[in-house]
């Protein structure tokens, strides 16, 4: 995905922040975050069972980051959106996006699940623990999506490229050193590969052996 305007940036990086937490809470009973995709005009939000990496187990549901007024949506409204459709059977869609079944939403017909108990309790220690930083994360965070049982792929806006960089990691190692060091390595152009099978991206990185 080439020319991501900041504000977009902006707005991927705030979803992605809030939903982490639904990669270890349960959206709805045995469904859980699998990812989050930034495209140019829409979030894709993988849901699937817990732990699972297979693409043919998982689904992404394609939600405007704007409403019916250009305005852009708030995380809380894209999780009970996510709710709803994960509470249903899954539609029937002749589209996909990585060997994941695409399903696109239409968020004017579709009404959001409420907040439960654990959303008023995340609220509550978030705004603890997380408080509104002037400088926000860099390079930011725009989405993420599990690949392995001890893998992910990190999407993030670097400050070289044209668009967004994929950063493929593993989830064992010397994970303080990795994260110390990915804001310089993700910006190293001789790093940067194609991924033609990916459209959320620019460049991909492969660290998995770093």
């Amino acid at each position: 995905m080439s020319g991501v305007g900041e504000e977009t940036v902006e707005q991927q990086a705030y979803l992605t922040r809030f939903l982490l937490d639904y990669t270890a809470a349960p959206l709805v009973q045995g469904i859980f975050l699998r990812g989050v995709l930034p495209a140019r005009d829409t979030v894709r939000i993988v849901t699937g069972a817990a732990d699972t990496v297979a693409a043919r187990e998982m689904v992404a549901y394609e939600i405007p980051l704007s409403d019916e007024d250009d305005e852009p949506v708030t995380a809380p409204l894209v999780l009970g959106w996510t709710r709803t459709l994960a509470s249903a059977a899954l539609p029937r869609t002749d589209a996909s996006v990585m060997g994941m079944p695409l399903v696109p939403v239409d968020t004017a017909v579709l009404e959001p699940a409420g907040p439960t108990g654990t959303d008023q309790a995340l609220r509550v220690l978030r705004t603890l623990a997380w408080p509104f930083l002037e400088n926000p994360p860099s390079p930011p965070l725009c989405g993420f999506l599990f690949t392995g049982r001890n893998s992910m792929r990190l999407y993030l806006a670097a400050e070289k490229a044209d668009g967004l960089i994929a950063a493929d990691i593993q989830l064992t190692g010397a994970l303080t050193a990795l994260l110390a060091a990915l804001p310089s390595l993700v910006d190293e152009e001789e790093r940067w590969t194609p991924d033609t099978s990916d459209p959320h991206c620019v460049h991909v990185v492969d660290l998995t052996t770093w």
